[in-house]
């Protein structure tokens, strides 16, 4: 692996994929990335789903206007279980939806280091996706994960940052 932080500085949200096939091997790293990131008390309240075929893929993309992921041949969906997450005691904050946002940012890293190109889609219609996929329906659906090969380098947004200051307050 890359020293961390120049993975982290390197990785960016991707916004034209080639459309290439992703092995079964790489979709089980990309999974197993996700399936060791750390949760409230690893409840592990989430779910991944794996959208390959495409049928599949058509009706995720049916659900969301972001129709610049169409090329991924790999579409991963991930949610929270509010009834499996650790909830936190002294104000009731339920944490299925960090801990879902947690595992797609462990799995948004697994495919930058592999040589692929991710992005994070949270526009989509989770009661439409329910409607053709029921088994989401009791999740929290925090996002879309299409993987692909990367058509595009990265647009000048990726290195704006605020300065220290506006987001850093020593205490």
């Amino acid at each position: 692996m890359k020293d961390f932080l120049q993975l982290a500085h390197d990785r960016y949200s991707v916004r034209a994929f080639d459309g290439c096939d992703i092995p079964q091997e790489d979709i089980d790293k990309i999974i197993e990335a996700g399936m060791v990131a750390p949760t409230g008390v690893n409840n592990q309240p989430f779910r991944i789903w794996v959208f390959r075929s495409e049928k599949a893929r058509k009706n995720l993309l049916s659900c969301t206007k972001m129709k610049f992921i169409e090329p991924a041949k790999v579409i991963f969906a991930i949610g929270g279980d509010p009834s499996h997450a650790w909830n936190r005691p002294f104000d009731g904050k339920n944490f299925a939806d960090i801990d879902a946002a947690i595992v797609i940012t462990h799995m948004m890293l697994e495919i930058h280091d592999l040589g692929y190109g991710s992005t994070w889609i949270g526009h989509f219609d989770v009661n439409a996706l329910a409607e053709l996929y029921p088994e989401t329906k009791d999740y929290s659906m925090v996002g879309l994960l299409p993987v692909s090969g990367i058509a595009m380098g990265p647009g000048e947004r990726h290195t704006k940052y605020k300065p220290l200051e506006e987001l850093v307050t020593e205490l």
